[in-house]
């Protein structure tokens, strides 16, 4: 692990050092001008200020805004002892970079501080704002010919484009690297030539953050290959980007990849205005929005509704006395944008032709995958979706049994055998982890030794899982395939969506890990690799390889984009990188969406997911990676909190995942005393690794449960929303709407709390005293075990001895209310230790930690049972407090056996048959 040196220690990423930097230098700038000439506060200041600026132009180099450029003028000022002026350049540089609001008016950085009093009234003279962006040129130019082509490109931008840019040149390979890494703003790439690899520019402050260009070492390659080498990383590192290429190489000589690998190639010869043109042409194709853009259209066309929905163009809502308010309340474009209709350009999600098309084939584009679909009713339509489109009855789904509920409901539907795998568990927070990969190929093998793998169809796994654990997908999709080369994967990413747009979540997402093995299984290097890993193992050995020649990519995502991303509720995403889709599932995955998408989807939903599919690919890198600083910022301010750490402690990657699970060894993302542990190696390498955006809150010291937590403290008092709680933890996430002045509420509340606690032990008699005391005990030391899947009832097996249960069979059973009784929670292990079998006949699942402990056909067992009864929450779905647990009763078991054993119709022959 890398641990940040000593100037750097306090901030997780480069946008932190850099605007705390800026900060600094607005403090120690207008600290100046109150000081007296010649005196030693006025020296001390001035080192100060040197050093700062010298410190920020090795950072400000990256960036077209403020840039080099303006760090050239603070220190021109400086040498000419203006300090005033120096001061005002800061201060309004600083408000503005802090705000961000240079984006969409850079031009503030060359007004006149002479002719007008503050950035506002700039702003006020040049007119309406326009998105901006940065263009990087890669060139090993003069300064001279830099300052040309940035005010040639200015001078070609006119006050109608809807866009500007500003230009960044980097002269280096490495360099480029840099400000892909740290310029968020920059939105195409132009490679100019051949440049040299080595960067003559990188300061020391700037070491720490650039851990990640040091993977690419391609020092030894000849500069001409430097170019198209670029384009490649971009594809890896921000493949969002728009990339070209400037060179004299004639078209005969280009390699094809070269010619694939970027946008567009221009030769130098060529106008540069062409250039220009094709940069803005290629962020307006990003920016369009086709449904969403269709339904402004639609919104302004005057219309005669005589269809259904009285609501359109809100008509029945603005002409009531009695629900105007509603109207009121959403707005006019709400309902002029409501209509059942699916002409007059706005599409049919069902079968979509037109924008709805085009929508989510820029989602595919955007997401990576081979094909995308948008679903209107929420991940746990879009689970269904799949499942039913790819299972048939008597599949086997190895599955996490902590999975969502939706999951186990759609192995009902499908009529598949599931075969649960177990979570590792976490008891001391009452939560669990996730399946090892050993346990995974422990089942597998265990059906192939029966003769059962041919009927394995699907492996599906929550990544991440709501308490932040992320599987190393392409270790777990590689180790799979080699013992059972066309596994379907369906990872479940529905608290995952926003992990695509930054590079190091990205590796361990379904899609980038999808096309990255479809490349490596199709080259020549792995078929020679393989061959050689073949020849030296030994008989009876298990590969740890694919076989090349067998096998298949068929990988299936869900995501709840508005869960993570910007969409309206129920908002979410199919993406599939399937190559067999076409060929085997195209058609039952159609009628399975068909089956459960709505004929009359709402259209504002897929507005919102159209939007937000813009929103990341013009800005999900910058989004991403803030909500993250967000997430350390949070975390190392309650840490190094001495009032808050004395009742709340931050859990991290040690607390959440076992030492043989974290190959890199890294504990825990911060420390008070070391700083930031860069968490790009753990992220590469280990097993499993912790979000940071899912901040766990241990609160056991409080002597307060979550629920209560949650809802006495955070809900009533501060209006703070949460939906995560254990025994002894409450979770917060960040996401890309996390501000920090969201974060400082949330530490001001918990300071607020604690506060409250102080005061409220301190009022305590003995009596409560020793309450509080064994409250905080049960709390922090009484966990209650978590019971592992037990094995479903021999009247419910798929084969026996082997694993695999007839889910569908015991559901489907327990709709005749005869079959099944209740028995008294107090009662069960009375029962059980009679010899009597308890079977379930529905689903049982506590919130938390809300997933299913029991399942139709699962036998309770005795761990089960003592789980259940040390639980202290309120709400059991499947479960009556005043009746008890719903089991089959022993005659229905007892026929059900006689039944299936005559005529040679026994559950094992049938599914062996």
């Amino acid at each position: 692990m890398i641990k940040n040196n000593t100037k750097s220690a306090p901030y997780f990423n480069i946008g932190q050092l850099r605007v705390d930097f800026w900060n600094k230098l607005k403090i120690e700038t207008s600290e100046l001008t109150r000081c007296n000439k010649g005196s030693a506060n006025e020296k001390e200041h001035k080192d100060k200020i040197k050093e700062l600026i010298t410190d920020l132009k090795g950072v400000e180099c990256f960036f077209a805004s403020p840039g080099k450029e303006r760090l050239n003028r603070l220190e021109k000022a400086f040498a000419n002892h203006e300090y005033a002026s120096l001061s005002h350049l800061v201060l309004e540089t600083t408000k503005q970079l802090v705000g961000d609001s240079y984006k969409s008016n850079p031009d503030f950085l060359d007004f006149d501080e002479d002719s007008m009093d503050s950035v506002e009234d700039h702003e006020q003279l040049n007119g309406v704002r326009k998105n901006h962006f940065e263009v990087l040129f890669v060139d090993n130019i003069s300064e001279k010919e830099e300052n040309k082509l940035k005010q040639t490109l200015k001078n070609l931008q006119t006050p109608n484009d809807k866009f500007s840019y500003g230009v960044v040149v980097q002269r280096s390979f490495q360099d480029a690297l840099i400000s892909l890494l740290f310029n968020h703003n920059i939105q195409a790439v132009v490679v100019r030539y051949a440049p040299p690899y080595r960067s003559k520019i990188i300061s020391p402050l700037i070491k720490p953050y650039i851990q990640e260009i040091k993977k690419f070492d391609f020092s030894s390659k000849p500069e001409t290959d430097l170019g198209p080498l670029i384009g490649e990383l971009i594809k890896r590192l921000r493949p969002e980007l728009d990339t070209y290429y400037v060179t004299d190489t004639s078209l005969g000589h280009l390699k094809d990849s070269t010619i694939k690998g970027f946008r567009r190639i221009f030769y130098q010869t060529e106008d540069i205005q062409e250039m220009h043109l094709t940069i803005m042409r290629g962020i307006q194709e990003r920016y369009n929005t086709p449904f969403f853009s269709a339904l402004v259209e639609y919104s302004k066309k005057p219309t005669g509704v005589f269809h259904a929905m009285p609501i359109s163009r809100g008509n029945s809502v603005f002409k009531s006395r009695w629900i105007n308010d509603f109207g009121e309340f959403y707005g006019r474009n709400m309902f002029l944008a409501e209509t059942s209709s699916t002409t007059g350009g706005l599409d049919s999600l069902l079968q979509p032709t037109g924008p709805i098309k085009k929508a989510q084939e820029m989602a595919r584009d955007a997401y990576v995958s081979l094909n995308t679909y948008f679903v209107t009713n929420g991940t746990s339509t879009a689970n269904k979706i799949v499942m039913q489109g790819l299972v048939k009855p008597n599949d086997v789904v190895l599955i996490d049994r902590d999975c969502h509920k939706s999951h186990h409901y759609g192995l009902v539907l499908a009529g598949a055998y599931p075969v649960y795998l177990d979570s590792y568990p976490i008891e001391e927070y009452s939560m669990y982890g996730a399946v090892p990969l050993e346990q995974i190929k422990t089942k597998m093998l265990q059906l192939k030794e029966a003769g059962r793998l041919h009927k394995v169809k699907m492996l599906l796994l929550t990544n991440c899982t709501f308490d932040g654990l992320v599987y190393n997908v392409e270790r777990v999709m590689e180790e799979v395939l080699a013992i059972k080369p066309d596994m379907i994967f369906l990872w479940d990413e529905a608290w995952f969506a926003f992990a695509g747009f930054a590079y190091n979540y990205k590796q361990r997402t379904g899609m980038f890990t999808a096309k990255k093995l479809h490349n490596k299984y199709n080259s020549a290097s792995y078929q020679k690799q393989y061959k050689e890993y073949i020849k030296g193992l030994k008989e009876g050995d298990q590969s740890l390889l694919p076989d090349p020649n067998k096998v298949r990519i068929r990988v299936y995502a869900t995501q709840s984009t508005h869960k993570t991303l910007s969409s309206f509720r129920q908002g979410s995403m199919i993406h599939i990188w399937d190559e067999d889709f076409r060929r085997k599932t195209e058609n039952t995955f159609l009628e399975a969406y068909m089956t459960h998408t709505s004929t009359s989807p709402n259209y504002q939903m897929l507005a919102s997911l159209d939007v937000g599919r813009r929103q990341v690919q013009l800005e999900g890198f910058e989004l991403v990676e803030k909500s993250i600083e967000m997430a350390m910022v949070l975390r190392a301010k309650i840490t190094d909190n001495p009032q808050l750490s004395k009742y709340f402690d931050v859990l991290s990657v040690g607390d959440f995942i076992p030492n043989e699970y974290r190959q890199t060894g890294l504990q825990e993302y911060y420390t008070q005393k070391e700083g930031w542990n860069r968490m790009d190696e753990a992220w590469e390498k280990d097993e499993f690794v912790l979000d940071p955006t899912k901040i766990t809150l241990y609160i056991g010291k409080t002597g307060v449960d979550g629920d209560t937590f949650k809802n006495k403290y955070l809900m009533d008092k501060f209006n703070i929303q949460i939906n995560k709680t254990s025994r002894n933890t409450v979770l917060f996430m960040t996401n890309i709407g996390t501000t920090r002045g969201s974060v400082t509420y949330l530490i001001n509340a918990l300071l607020k709390i604690s506060d409250e606690l102080d005061d409220e032990f301190k009022a305590l008699n003995d009596k409560e005293r020793e309450i509080r005391d064994k409250k905080i005990y049960s709390l922090t030391k009484e966990v209650p075990p978590l019971p592992d899947f037990s094995y479903f009832h021999n009247s419910f097996r798929a084969v026996p001895g082997v694993p695999g249960g007839n889910l569908r069979e015991a559901f489907f059973l327990a709709y005749d209310e005869e079959n099944y009784e209740y028995v008294p929670l107090n009662e069960c292990l009375p029962t059980i230790e009679k010899g009597r079998t308890l079977v379930a006949s529905t689903f049982v699942i506590p919130y938390p930690p809300g997933f299913p402990v029991l399942v139709p056909g699962q036998v309770i067992s005795e761990e089960i049972i003592n789980f259940m009864t040390a639980l202290d929450v309120s709400e059991i779905h499947g479960y009556r407090s005043d009746l008890g647990i719903r089991v089959f009763t022993e005659k229905v078991l007892d026929r059900h056996k006689v039944v299936t054993s005559m005529g040679g119709m026994s559950m094992g022959k049938r599914r062996q048959n």
